[in-house]
């Protein structure tokens, strides 16, 4: 069984930072790319940014300049990195990874169970 498991949410003001955390746990072969949604209420869940194995990254063009993910390979650990927060930032955050379990040839897409992240003004 695999699991996704998110930290870091909670509620900060406008131009704050705060830093969110998913770790992948289970029997895995691989972890391939990591991202993070955001899904605000009434609204579809985006992708927010985005991050290869071997590093390479991609922003939604509302967050470039303000967010930064990154990835630790030997924790199975991706980090959201949030700064200089907007209100419109406000929503729930879902961590999402491409992995392969061990003794599977098959890439699955996990979820977490998402974190709120609310940014007052």
């Amino acid at each position: 069984q695999v699991q996704l498991v998110e930290s870091g949410g909670g509620l900060v003001q406008a131009g704050g930072s705060l830093r969110l955390s998913c770790a992948a746990h289970g029997s895995m072969f691989s972890v391939n790319a990591m991202a993070w949604y955001q899904q605000a209420p009434g609204k579809q869940r985006e992708l927010v940014a985005r991050i290869t194995a071997s590093g390479t990254t991609t922003y939604a063009d509302s967050v470039k300049g303000r967010f930064i993910i990154s990835r630790d390979n030997a924790k199975n650990t991706v980090y959201l990195q949030m700064n200089s927060l907007k209100p419109e930032d406000t929503a729930v955050y879902y961590c999402n990874a491409r992995i392969i379990k061990a003794a599977s040839p098959y890439e699955y897409t996990y979820w977490g169970q998402g974190t709120q992240v609310t940014v007052s003004s």
